[in-house]
């Protein structure tokens, strides 16, 4: 699953990584982004052009029908393997697909003496896309919500010392495909979810801070200093 992750890289570097023009003003670093804040994301836009956009959605998808926003918390995560017939999900797995950027994430690995949180990046630090789903959710008040999930998948075996599931990271010559609405086919686009091998990823143990979304600086993906 993911439940953290994080998104610090410079915006234009952003800009230049995904081929946008422009993003929204207030983007700001963000050491340890957790469910129901905003995330940023790029999805294609109506029309012919098929231009980009990128804005901030809530994390945790909040389907059209749900009855009130609460849902959305326990939607943080899609698995890649059943969104297309789930409920939930399944309309979004056809037509309203995203990229939620990140340029890391966190797991946490069951020990002897209890969860360890491990930071996982791309090696070097490099950003990246998630596989991500959204939708929009009317309020009584006539308000909306634009909302998302990030799929997942079994973990690939350098993931499996860690968890045994993680994001779906995808292939950077997948992005554009999987933000085209008009490949809507549940097998072509599971034919994008494709294993990342091993040595794209680097990782290192960190402190329990991480484990407090309240706390959200550089500190919480620094390696764990252990005492001998």
């Amino acid at each position: 699953m993911c439940g953290r992750f994080t998104l610090f890289t410079s915006l234009k570097e952003l800009t230049d990584r995904f081929g946008l023009d422009s993003f929204p003003v207030n983007v700001a670093p963000s050491y340890n982004i957790a469910p129901t804040q905003p995330v940023l994301t790029v999805r294609s836009m109506p029309g012919d052009n098929k231009q980009i956009q990128a804005d901030f959605m809530r994390w945790g998808l909040i389907p059209a029908w749900a009855k009130d926003a609460s849902l959305g918390g326990r939607m943080i995560n899609a698995r890649s393997e059943t969104a297309s017939e789930k409920p939930s999900f399944r309309s979004a797995f056809r037509k309203r697909r995203c990229l939620i950027l990140a340029d890391g994430f966190y797991e946490w690995r069951k020990t002897p003496t209890g969860k360890q949180p491990v930071r996982i990046q791309m090696k070097g630090g490099s950003p990246f896309a998630f596989a991500g789903l959204w939708e929009s959710w009317n309020n009584r008040e006539g308000g909306q919500i634009h909302s998302c999930t990030i799929l997942t998948m079994a973990a690939n075996s350098f993931m499996k010392n860690i968890h045994d599931r993680m994001p779906l990271i995808l292939q950077k010559d997948n992005e554009s495909k999987w933000l085209d609405s008009s490949r809507n086919d549940p097998e072509e686009i599971k034919d994008m979810i494709e294993e990342l091998p091993n040595d794209y990823f680097e990782s290192w143990d960190v402190s329990k801070l991480v484990n407090t979304a309240t706390n959200n600086n550089p500190e919480c993906m620094e390696p764990e200093v252990r005492l001998l």
